[in-house]
């Protein structure tokens, strides 16, 4: 991942909503979730909803597939993983750094993609 790629997905995530929309997304996995449950999920209007996930597509952090007369939003987990490892890649000049690692995945990317 470059600097750009980064910034933008950061710039896409520094807003509360869609850092809700993105988080329910990642909390759904590979399955995705539709616009609909979505909404309903975090209480906010469709053409809302509608600004949040376009700005996330073009982040590339969510993708967007037709499934007949629906639309699945799912998260970009390699994306995401990538923009973990990015941030933290010269942690402490890559030397230990004495700070645990979270539990569930060892490295705090997702290890189910």
């Amino acid at each position: 991942m470059d600097e750009h790629t980064a910034v933008t997905a950061l710039a896409a995530l520094a807003q509360g909503m869609r850092l809700r929309v993105f988080r329910a997304l990642v909390g759904a996995g590979p399955q995705g979730l539709t616009p609909g449950v979505l909404a309903a999920t975090l209480g906010v209007s469709s053409s809302t909803l509608s600004f949040h996930l376009k700005e996330l597509v073009h982040a590339g952090l969510v993708t967007q597939q037709r499934d007949g007369r629906h639309l699945i939003y799912r998260p970009e987990l390699a994306r995401m993983n990538a923009l973990t490892d990015y941030l933290v890649a010269h942690c402490c000049g890559g030397q230990p750094c004495g700070v645990d690692a979270p539990a569930a995945t060892g490295n705090g990317a997702c290890t189910s993609c």
